[in-house]
């Protein structure tokens, strides 16, 4: 038997935050399977949202963009092959470490799926990774906390962060205040 965590993340892992999610299993009495999940970015939103940008030109007198349905598909592809390599980046970051992992990318909603997988594997508890970025932030803590109403299972959220600079972390950790001794 296995202990199942199913990782939620919106962009590719770093090597520090597939050490940061082992590390808080190291102590597992039987062996972990991490299953990661990784959303497809929407890529009608992607072309709207240039096309809007676009469209706001022509009040300004420049000439109206057309995308055909051959520009619209290549740009979904590219977005799915993104999704995959992200995919493949995030498990060689747990394989790197020894870990058994395995995943997908999802192109319906993503708590849907995250549901759905949670059920599928027998999840014991569900890791959201998102970025730090503080409107990022805002938009996907969401997916936090409908998670957490929606699953039976323990969801920690975790912000992504690359590999911290170890002197710099020290140097600050020198610099902090020390708590007084006053015992006499």
């Amino acid at each position: 038997m296995s202990y199942v965590v199913v990782v939620l993340v919106e962009e590719p892992l770093a090597d520090w935050d597939a050490r940061q999610i082992v590390a808080l299993h190291a102590e597992a009495p039987e062996p972990v399977r991490y299953h990661l999940l990784i959303p497809v970015e929407d890529a009608a939103s992607r072309v709207e949202s240039t096309i809007g940008s676009l469209a706001a030109s022509e009040v300004m007198g420049t000439a109206a963009m057309y995308v055909d349905e051959a520009d619209l598909e290549r740009v979904h592809e590219e977005i799915r092959e993104a999704s995959r390599q992200a995919l493949e980046q995030s498990l060689k970051a747990f394989t790197a470490l020894g870990a058994q992992a395995q995943g997908e990318v999802t192109a319906s909603d993503p708590l849907e799926r995250l549901s759905g997988l949670v059920h599928e594997c027998g999840a014991a508890e569900v890791i959201i990774l998102t970025r730090p970025h503080i409107i990022a932030e805002l938009f996907h803590v969401d997916w936090t906390n409908r998670a957490r109403r929606k699953l039976e299972v323990p969801v920690l959220h975790l912000l992504a962060r690359n590999e911290p600079d170890w002197e710099t972390e020290a140097a600050h950790e020198d610099h902090e205040p020390r708590p007084e001794n006053n015992s006499t």
